[in-house]
């Protein structure tokens, strides 16, 4: 099993250090291109992968071709492989805004399409994946695509409708993440911290927070409840929180997001 990448930018980046990292692939069944020779020839040192300029090229030699071009660049690239590219390889979109029959209709062929939608913790093993199939794909596909997702952190199969909300909750969420462990830290170094400490702390108790949700099932508020002693420092602290709309900035953060996603 030979993987393409067409394009080489950050998703796709953390997508390849998550399959070689878990060892789903060895560094020679992963081939790659892009628009410049320095982006790459830096992906190719660093993950001593086979990289080029050449689309057609990396499609030709794949068995499964990931398109990770950005949404306005699809076209143009759909348009210099779909001669090379038939249903003896699976095609894998991460690109927002492109649907299944859309790109299928860019080939103007019946093709094994999936959409995906990695995020990049995929980097670090924890990526959070979506994964759209076609009515009629074949299980072995299904698995084959859950295995590469899984590769990096965790998948879920869902209906195309709900890929836009995906995104705004998923695929762009670690963002809003970082932004609120910079918060946190930028408190922490006000309040006489030093930075290097003020960061580690915030990021190991997001990810511990993040760990309880998914390994307890028990509801966020509740949770929430748990660390809030009546009269104490936490529930001072929620109260600022929710008198600065935290919530709904988030709440409106996300809809923007899955807005843009729908509509480009």
């Amino acid at each position: 099993m030979k993987i393409g990448f067409i394009g080489l930018g950050n998703m796709a980046s953390a997508m390849i250090e998550g399959i070689l990292k878990t060892g789903l692939c060895q560094p020679k069944e992963i081939i790659g291109s892009s628009k410049t020779m320095s982006t790459a020839k830096r992906i190719a040192d660093k993950y001593n992968i086979c990289t080029g300029i050449d689309n057609k090229k990396t499609a030709r030699q794949a068995d499964i071709i990931v398109l990770a071009v950005k949404p306005i660049f699809f076209s143009e690239v759909i348009l210099s492989i779909k001669d090379i590219v038939d249903e003896n390889k699976l095609v894998i979109s991460i690109a927002a805004g492109r649907t299944i029959d859309w790109i299928e209709g860019e080939f103007g062929k019946k093709l094994r399409i999936v959409r995906c939608m990695p995020n990049t913790p995929a980097m670090v093993g924890e990526g959070c994946t979506g994964i759209c199939l076609k009515e009629d794909a074949s299980e072995a596909d299904k698995d084959l695509v859950q295995k590469i997702m899984s590769s990096f952190g965790r998948a879920y199969v869902l209906p195309e409708r709900l890929i836009d909300s995906f995104i705004g909750v998923a695929g762009s969420a670690p963002a809003y993440v970082f932004l609120f462990i910079e918060a946190m830290a930028d408190a922490a170094v006000l309040t006489g911290m030093s930075r290097k400490q003020a960061y580690a702390f915030a990021a190991q108790t997001v990810l511990g927070s993040a760990k309880m949700v998914l390994e307890t099932g028990i509801h966020p508020g509740e949770l929430k409840d748990m660390v809030c002693s009546p009269g104490g420092t936490t529930i001072e602290a929620v109260k600022v929180l929710e008198e600065k709309g935290f919530r709904a900035a988030v709440i409106d953060a996300i809809e923007a997001c899955v807005n843009k996603a729908k509509n480009g």
